[in-house]
C-alpha cells in the first residue's frame, strides 16, 4: 500500500491499533474452533454473532486504509498546502470507522474473548481527540457545503485513460437511453427493451469478461476487472434492472468455461456470447439450498448421448429471454459427495419476453418458468425454473467427460467476479440517489431557503459522499488487486460494505424528499427499493461475513 501523507498518516496508528484488537478475537476464536482436522465449523458456528462483527469490522478497517492510500495519492498530484476534499472525507471515515469498530466489540467483549485492557487502545485520548475534531458538526456541515458546490461529484476518480474512456462512453449510454426508459420499466415491471439491449451489443459490452481470441473485449493476456467494473458503475447509474446487471451473467458464463470448457465448448459459445446473441441466464440457487451450493439437488441422469435433467431452480434471472442456461446439478446422486457430486451443464432453450415461458423439446422434455414479483430490480426479471425430463447432449456438459464432478469449481470460477461487479452496481446506485438529492436539496425550500443550505442537510451530504467516495475507492482498489490475480477475499469485504451501504445512502436520500421520496414518480424510491436486494444476491451478506470472510481471517490468524 502507498505510504500515505503526512496529513492522513496521522490516522494509521488508530487502525494498527483496531486491527491488533481484531486479530486478538480472531486468534482466541480459533483456539476455541481448532480440532484434529482444523477449524470446526460446527464449533465455530457457535460464535456467529462474533463472527459476523470482526467480519464487519475488518471490512470497515480495510476501507478506511484504502481511503488514506487514496486521499494521498489526491493530494500528491495537487498543488498547494489546504486539505483536500477527498483527505477530508478519508479522515472523516476513519474516524466513523473507528467509532463503529470500538462499538461493536465494547457492546459484547467476553463474546470476543476481550477484557478491558485490550479495548483501552481504542479508547485513547489522542483516538478521541481525533474523532471528535472529524466529527464535529462544524467540520461536516463544511464538508457538505462543499459537496454541494461541486452539484453531485464526490472526489477523484483516478482513473486510467482506457478506463476513463469507457466510463465516458457508457455514462452517456446510461445518461440517454437507460435513464429515460428507467421508470417505465420499473413501474410497469416490463423486460428489457432492445432500445437498451441494442446499443449495448454493439458496445461489445457482453463481451467484456471474454478474450479477443474468442471474440471478446478483454485482452488475452490479463483481465480487466477495472474496465467491468467501471462499465457496471455507469450502466447501474442509469438503472440497475434495465442495465445495470446485465453484464452479470455472461462473464459468469465465460468464467465458468474458461476455467473448465473444453476448447471446443469455449470457441461455439464464447463468440455468440460476446454478441449477446444468445443472451444467457445462470441457474444455481434451488428453493430450498440458498448459498448452501454443495447440497444442490437438481438431478442429472446418464441416458443414451446425453443427460437428463429433472429438479428445479430458483432465482435464475433473464431466464426467460435468455437463450442458454448455465445449470448447476447433481451427476452423481450420492449425497455424501457434497459438491464433488455436481457437474455444470448448458442447457439450449427459446427467448421469451413474458413472464412466464414454456420451452418443449422436441423428444418431450419440458422446461417452464415463471417470473417471481419483487418490489425492485425490475426489467430482467427473476425465475423459477422447472426441469421435467430435459435432455442435455453430453456436447453441453461443461468440460465434457472430465468436467463430470467438477461442476462445482465452475461455478467459484464464475461467480468469482460477481463480488466485486455487485459493488460496483451499489455504488452506481448510490452515485445516482446522491445525484438527485444535492439536487433537490438545492430545489426544494422550506422556511425561506433551500433545504440543502440547513445544516443537518448538509451534515447528511457529506456523509453521504464520504460513503459512496470510500465505496467506489475500496471497489476500485480491490478491482487493481484482481487484476494482478489478487484479492478474492478483500472483494467479499467491498461487497459486504457498499451493499450495506447503498441501502442506508438510498434511504437517507429518500428522506431528504420527504413525501416526494415516498411517491413512485420520483427515481429515489425506485434507488431504495433496488438497493434492498444488493446484500441478498452474489452471496447474502450473512453468509460472505460468515463462510468466507470470518472463516479466511480465522484461518490466517
Amino acid at each position: 500500500m502507498t505510504e500515505v501523507n503526512s496529513r492522513t498518516q496521522g490516522a494509521l496508528p488508530y487502525l494498527e491499533s483496531a486491527d491488533a484488537v481484531i486479530a486478538k478475537s480472531l486468534g482466541w476464536i480459533k483456539a476455541r474452533c481448532v480440532d484434529s482436522k482444523g477449524v470446526s465449523n460446527e464449533k465455530l458456528d457457535q460464535h456467529q454473532m462474533a463472527s459476523f462483527d470482526l467480519a464487519w469490522c475488518a471490512a470497515e478497517s480495510t476501507a478506511a486504509r484504502f481511503a488514506l492510500e487514496y486521499a494521498a495519492k489526491v493530494a500528491a498530484g495537487r498543488t498547494g498546502d489546504g486539505v483536500c476534499l477527498e483527505e477530508q472525507m478519508a479522515l472523516v471515515f476513519c474516524a466513523e470507522s473507528m467509532l463503529s469498530i470500538h462499538n461493536r466489540l465494547r457492546a459484547r467483549p467476553r463474546s470476543f474473548g476481550l477484557e478491558d485492557a485490550d479495548l483501552a487502545a481504542l479508547t485513547t485520548p489522542s483516538l478521541s481527540r481525533f474523532c471528535q475534531t472529524q466529527l464535529d458538526a462544524g467540520n461536516l456541515e463544511a464538508l457538505g457545503q462543499a459537496v454541494v458546490a461541486l452539484n453531485g461529484g464526490n472526489g477523484a476518480y483516478m482513473l486510467s485513460d482506457d478506463a476513463t474512456m469507457m466510463q465516458d462512453s457508457f455514462r452517456k449510454l446510461a445518461t440517454n437511453v437507460v435513464m429515460p426508459l428507467a421508470e417505465e420499466i420499473h413501474r410497469e415491471d416490463r423486460i428489457i427493451p432492445p432500445e437498451i439491449l441494442d446499443p449495448l451489443t454493439e458496445m461489445g459490452c457482453f463481451g467484456l469478461s471474454i478474450p479477443e481470441r474468442y471474440g471478446g473485449l478483454q485482452s488475452d493476456d490479463h483481465e480487466d476487472n477495472m474496465g467491468m467494473i467501471v462499465v457496471t458503475e455507469e450502466l447501474s447509474r442509469g438503472s440497475l434492472g434495465a442495465a445495470g446487471s446485465l453484464i452479470t451473467r455472461p462473464e459468469i458464463l465465460s468464467r465458468a468455461l474458461l476455467k473448465g470448457g473444453t476448447e471446443e465448448q469455449r470457441q461455439k459459445w464464447l463468440p455468440r456470447v460476446a454478441m449477446g446473441d444468445p443472451l444467457c441466464a445462470v441457474a444455481v440457487t434451488e428453493p430450498d439450498t440458498g448459498s448452501d451450493v454443495a447440497a444442490m439437488r437438481l438431478k442429472a441422469t446418464k441416458c443414451d448421448g446425453g443427460w437428463v435433467l429433472d429438479g428445479a431452480k430458483t432465482w435464475c434471472t433473464m431466464a426467460g429471454k435468455a437463450g442458454v442456461l448455465l445449470v448447476l446439478a447433481r451427476s452423481n446422486p450420492n449425497s455424501s459427495l457434497g459438491h464433488k457430486g455436481l457437474s455444470m451443464f448448458l442447457v439450449e432453450k427459446d427467448s421469451y419476453d413474458g413472464h412466464d415461458f414454456e420451452y418443449r423439446q422436441p423428444k418431450g422434455g419440458m422446461l417452464t418458468g415463471r417470473a417471481i414479483s419483487t418490489i425492485g430490480y425490475r426489467g430482467m426479471h427473476s425465475y423459477e425454473v422447472f426441469f421435467d425430463h430435459v435432455f442435455v447432449p453430453d456436447d453441453n456438459l461443461v468440460g465434457g467427460p472430465e468436467g463430470e464432478g467438477k461442476g462445482f469449481y465452475f461455478t467459484m470460477a464464475g461467480f468469482a467476479g460477481g463480488r466485486i461487479q455487485t459493488a460496483a452496481r451499489a455504488i452506481g446506485v448510490m452515485q445516482a440517489a446522491f445525484e438527485k438529492a444535492v439536487s433537490y436539496g438545492q430545489e426544494r425550500k422550506a422556511f425561506g431557503k433551500p433545504i440543502g443550505d440547513f445544516q443537518l442537510t448538509r451534515v447528511k451530504l457529506a456523509r453521504m459522499a464520504t460513503l459512496l467516495c470510500v465505496s467506489r475507492q475500496f471497489t476500485y482498489a480491490v478491482g487493481r488487486l484482481m487484476d494482478q490475480g489478487l484479492g478474492q477475499m478483500e472483494a467479499s469485504m467491498v461487497k459486504l460494505f457498499t451493499c450495506r451501504t447503498a441501502e442506508w445512502l438510498t434511504r437517507e436520500a429518500m428522506q431528504i424528499h420527504g413525501g416526494m421520496g415516498y411517491a413512485e414518480e420520483t427515481p429515489v424510491s425506485r434507488y431504495f427499493l433496488d438497493a434492498r436486494v444488493l446484500s441478498i444476491f452474489e452471496g447474502a451478506e450473512e453468509t460472505l461475513a460468515l463462510k468466507v470472510i470470518a472463516r479466511s481471517l480465522i484461518d490466517a490468524v
